[in-house]
């Protein structure tokens, strides 16, 4: 019988074609209290991933067939798990291709898998900044944040162009609320990790460039409409307008 009052285990999907790899990283992760699903291929992870809704997939670049490219891009359809890609290369290639098909972060092989459950934690425990943490405002005067023809709704976490929907991942919706809390003030990149990925996050900082990119493309955004690049600094939500 299940315990009522116990913690959902959070789900972890680990796609690789090396078997050994897989069975070792599932085992970190249950000890950590995970429920553990592996694939091997590109066509049973997406089946998976369908069933079982992950919250993070740890997906391996070098598939055979379907590449976890590829994965990537088709899994964004449908889920918003977090995704951590496996790379062989520590090539800025790879990380940007990964970064650009909606992966959240990535880790270059061969690596530690202490490392592994580590990022895959910072992940999961990165903060759900709403309105809530707007001192003496009280809940029904939580608006809608607008910048423009923009509107997001922080407590539903949805955004809106032109009253359309835009279908965002967790990281670049993440992304948006940071920026969009301070209308009109300039963000270093290093300040947005910090923000986003949480303060123990390791890697360069270009990470952030490829997901404002994303973002932009989803919002069919132009160089100053929604989000402007402050060169050399980093960016700047409009223009002071809230």
């Amino acid at each position: 019988m299940t315990d009522p009052n116990s913690t959902p285990s959070r789900r972890a999907l680990i796609v690789d074609d090396e078997v050994a790899l897989t069975e070792v990283v599932g085992s970190y992760l249950r000890r950590e209290g995970f429920e553990v699903h592996a694939a091997h291929d590109g066509t049973d992870a997406l089946s998976l991933a369908g069933s079982v809704d992950p919250d993070v997939v740890v997906l391996d670049v070098g598939l055979p067939g379907m590449d976890g490219f590829e994965v990537c891009r088709r899994l964004r359809i449908f889920s918003d798990a977090y995704v951590l890609m496996l790379t062989a290369r520590d090539t800025e290639v790879d990380t940007v291709v990964g970064l650009s098909v909606g992966a959240d972060d990535y880790i270059t092989k061969p690596f530690s898998p202490r490392e592994l459950v580590a990022r895959i934690q910072a992940m999961l425990r990165r903060p759900r900044r709403t309105s809530r943490d707007i001192p003496g405002m009280a809940e029904a005067e939580r608006p809608a944040r607008r910048i423009g023809d923009l509107c997001i709704d922080v407590e539903g976490r949805e955004v809106r162009v032109d009253d359309f929907e835009i279908v965002l991942t967790r990281t670049e919706f993440d992304l948006l609320d940071a920026l969009s809390s301070r209308p009109g003030k300039v963000l270093g990149r290093r300040q947005l990790i910090e923000l986003v990925w949480g303060d123990t996050w390791v890697g360069s900082e270009n990470i952030v460039d490829v997901h404002v990119g994303h973002l932009r493309r989803k919002l069919g955004d132009d160089p100053t409409k929604y989000v402007t690049t402050v060169r050399g600094v980093g960016y700047r939500m409009g223009k002071g307008s809230a």
